[in-house]
Parts: C-alpha cells; sequence; structure tokens
C-alpha cells in the first residue's frame, strides 16, 4: 500500500488528510469498475400456440421433446406460469412492455399490421438490457408490426441491434415465404426455403460473435412453432407420415399474408410432430453451442410460449392432448388458452430438477430482468420479479394479488372476455354472460362452477376485474 506520507513528507496532518479524502471517490470508482460483477447472457425462447401439455416434461406422450426437457432438468419448471394473452400479438406486447391486459395498448390480434406496433412512450425489453451495455439481437416471429418498415412496428426501434425473420404477422403463418427480412431490408429467399432454420441459424450466429468477442448479449428467439401451418422439414415430415399413416387422408390448410401462397399440408398430425422435433433439436443446437463457446454456466435459458394450443390448419390438440387436459384453447381465457409451459435453466443459480407452483405470468418478465441486471424497473411495467423463485428463495419471493387478463376481438378492440388468477380462484366472463368462480386446487380443470354458490366472492372478483381494466384509448 502507498504511504501518503511518504508522498508530502512536509505536509501537515489536516493537508494530508484533505489530499486522501480527494482521492477517496477516485478510488472506490476505480475499484468497482475494474472487475464488474458476472452478468449473465439470456436467451428467451418464445414458442407460438405451445400448449400446455405438448412438451415432454410437461405429460406429452406421443413425441418426445429431450432437448427441451434437458432446460427442466437442469432447472426449473414453472406449473403457474401465464402467457399475456390468448392470442399473438397483445402476449406479446406484454411480454415486451411488463404491462399486464388491461392497461397495455393492444389487447387482441388487429387488422392492419401497424396497429400492433409498440407504444413508443414504454420502455421495453431490449430496452432495459441496452441499458446494462449488452447486445440485443430478434430472430423470428416479431408480432408486434411490420419488420421492413422504419417506425414503431420494427423491433430496431426499440432497443435491439440485430433481427431477421418474417415481414409481418400474416406471412409468418407460412414456412415457406418467398422473402425474409433482415435489419429492416427484405431480401428474397430461395424457393422451398424452410425459413425456421435460417432463423435458428441465425440466433446462433449472433450467439457466437457476442461469446466470442465476450459482449454480454439478450438473444430473442420468437420461434412461429408450432403455429399453422404445420409445416415441417420434408425428412423429418416423412418420418411422421410413417408414424401416424392413419392421418394420411387428412389435409391441413392455411392461408399466409398478402402475396404469398401457404402450402397445403398432407397429414398435418405428422407435420405438427415434425415441427416439434426440428424445434427441439434446434434448441438442442443451441445448448450445445452455449456450451461449447464455454458460457454455459454465465447464461440464462428461458422458454415459454405465447398462449395455449391452436386449432388450425389441421392441428388435433385432442389427439396429442395438447392441453394437458386443462380446458379451453387459443382464443379463450380458460386455462388451457393462457396457461403455458415455462422453464429456466441458469447453471451455479438455479438447481437441477426443481419444480414451482409460483403463480407468474409475461409482465414478470422485465422485471425479472431488472433485477438480475441491477436496472431500475421501467415506470410502466405492472409485473413481479420472480429472480427468488429462480434462485430457490421461496422465502424472499413476492406474490401477485392477482393476475388479470382480457381479450379483445376486432379493430375496435371490443372486450371479449376476462379472467382473473387470485391464488386457488379462478373467475372467467364473457361479455354479455355470467361469471363463472372455478377453484383451480380442487378442479383444475374447470369443471364445477361455483358461483351460484359463492355470491361474496363474485363480488370481489367483480371488483378485481373492474379496478384492472383501463379503457383503451381507441376502444368504441
Amino acid at each position: 500500500m502507498i504511504q501518503v506520507r511518504s508522498l508530502f513528507p512536509s505536509a501537515s496532518s489536516a493537508v494530508i488528510l484533505r489530499v486522501v479524502l480527494s482521492l477517496l471517490p477516485l478510488c472506490v470508482s476505480t475499484q468497482l469498475f475494474a472487475e464488474p460483477p458476472s452478468r449473465p447472457n439470456v436467451v428467451l425462447i418464445l414458442a407460438d400456440d405451445l400448449g400446455y401439455g405438448d412438451l415432454s416434461c410437461y405429460g406429452q406422450k406421443k413425441v418426445q421433446t429431450p432437448h427441451i426437457d434437458r432446460l427442466a432438468n437442469e432447472g426449473l419448471q414453472f406449473t403457474g406460469h401465464y402467457s399475456g394473452n390468448t392470442v399473438c400479438s397483445p402476449s406479446r406486447a406484454v411480454l415486451m412492455t411488463g404491462q399486464h391486459s388491461g392497461h397495455i395498448y393492444l389487447r387482441g390480434n388487429v387488422s392492419g399490421e401497424q396497429n400492433a406496433a409498440l407504444d413508443p412512450a414504454l420502455v421495453v425489453l431490449p430496452e432495459v438490457f441496452k441499458a446494462a451495455g449488452y447486445a440485443t439481437g430478434a430472430y423470428g416471429k416479431w408480432g408486434l408490426g411490420q419488420t421492413n418498415v422504419a417506425g414503431n412496428s420494427n423491433p430496431l426501434t426499440h432497443g435491439f441491434d440485430e433481427f431477421f425473420g418474417w415481414k409481418s404477422q400474416g406471412i409468418a403463418h407460412t414456412y415457406y415465404p418467398t422473402s425474409a427480412v433482415y435489419n429492416g431490408n427484405e431480401i428474397k429467399l430461395k424457393s422451398g426455403t424452410y425459413i425456421h432454420d435460417n432463423v435458428m441459424d441465425r440466433a446462433r450466429t449472433f450467439i457466437r460473435t457476442q461469446a466470442e468477442t465476450k459482449t454480454p448479449f439478450f438473444c430473442y428467439i420468437p420461434t412461429a412453432v408450432p403455429h399453422a401451418a404445420m409445416h415441417a422439414p420434408k425428412e423429418l415430415h416423412e418420418k411422421w407420415r410413417k408414424v401416424f399413416p392413419q392421418f394420411d387422408d387428412k389435409i391441413g390448410k392455411y392461408k399466409a399474408g398478402p402475396d404469398e401462397s401457404c402450402p397445403d399440408v398432407k397429414n398435418p398430425i405428422a407435420g405438427f410432430a415434425a415441427m416439434l422435433e426440428n424445434l427441439d433439436n434446434e434448441i438442442g443446437s443451441v445448448l450445445a453451442l452455449i456450451k461449447e463457446l464455454g458460457i454455459d454456466e454465465n447464461t440464462l435459458v428461458m422458454f415459454s410460449s405465447d398462449n395455449g394450443a391452436h386449432l388450425e390448419g389441421g392441428h388435433d390438440p385432442e389427439f396429442w392432448n395438447s392441453t394437458g387436459g386443462l380446458r379451453g384453447h387459443k382464443r379463450d381465457m380458460h386455462e388451457g388458452g393462457i396457461r403455458t409451459p415455462m422453464l429456466a435453466r441458469w447453471p451455479g443459480v438455479i438447481s437441477p430438477g426443481q419444480t414451482t407452483s409460483h403463480i407468474s405470468g409475461f409482465q414478470d418478465i422485465v422485471p425479472t430482468v431488472a433485477e438480475i441486471l441491477g436496472q431500475p424497473v421501467p415506470a410502466n411495467c405492472d409485473g413481479m420479479s420472480f429472480l427468488p423463485t429462480l434462485r430457490g428463495e421461496a422465502d424472499k419471493q413476492k406474490s401477485h394479488e392477482y393476475l388479470y387478463f382480457e381479450f379483445c376481438k376486432g379493430s375496435a378492440q371490443k372486450l371479449f372476455s376476462q379472467a382473473v388468477r387470485q391464488g386457488q380462484w379462478k373467475a372467467y366472463r364473457e361479455a354479455g354472460k355470467k361469471m363463472e368462480i372455478f377453484n383451480l386446487t380442487e378442479d383444475p380443470f374447470e369443471k364445477t362452477n361455483l358461483a351460484k354458490a359463492m355470491p361474496d366472492k363474485v363480488a370481489s372478483m367483480e371488483a378485481i376485474m373492474k379496478a384492472a381494466h383501463t379503457p383503451l384509448p381507441t376502444a368504441k
């Protein structure tokens, strides 16, 4: 240690004290910034229309997902996690902003891509990462407006350094589009290109580049799988047609966006299995890459779905038990429409093979990330960090008073249905109909409506719905 007296042999003690005090801030600053605390890379994979029962770690029996299951076996599996909404765009808006669906600017899929664009006044997930010095990339289906135009619909406007994927949500209905978008520029694709493979290649390239330059990163992979159409790589589709030949007489039909064809699918049952196997293999490749690059111990990988299982393009959720027995599907607010898989793997932080019943939702991702990165939670956020749950500190985890959901239809976003999850209780109401009450602990499949026997509970849930709902500026 340097002796201050030796530097100033003739100085008085008072002078030396002033010198020490003047140097103290510099010494503290140098100490703080010379060795910054390790911050994890984050990979967030978002499936599209994947039901609660579609993964083998959640009970799927007819097709296995071993690589995705690794996230559960080596990390944490949630059993009470909810998407932001029961359809694509508003769910992704909740994920990006941390606002629940009674406050968010978008509460249903709307006509016109630009009408889904993020509100520029809101601080969103990638911007939290950018404030912490992270590189940010998004790969796949944005779902919040057209990606090849300037303005609020473009992910590059909201904190992403790089984007590769579909031009629009409608075009993402086909896995064989004529073009893709890279950083705002539309690029033509060779005929017959299965775009999902390109999307995953770009995501892996981003991960490799950041790891090799030792840059902390956020890699967001909003894959379109298994949203209809039931398109899969040919070799995998043919493999599963041999497993399920009894469905070869079924044809899956779906429509894509303007000026894009959407090939019919022979045996969409086989197509669904092939899509899941392809996705599982791709995620396995991501996990292998993270290991190869030596960043496995410092990378948090999360996986979820934007809403529950769908009924489109020839998909048969009953055959697959896609909801895991939960009532309802995409486009309604029963559990099958909004409860989704949620897996998190972070070696050294998350103990392997854990399960949590902590009730959480998409609005919690932003505050969780903010706490991990030491960043302020955006003022617009309704969510609550579940970092204590990731760390296995259940005694430190705060609980939501309730989770609120609402779903609107049409360009005017007319209110269609509402739901509340409060502990063991679930309330569900469609516009113009009476409320239903369920005890999810005793009745997880929402078979017994207790509303008539519980008028006080009906009244309290109505009060929550009234308080949580904020009218949309565009509502008519």
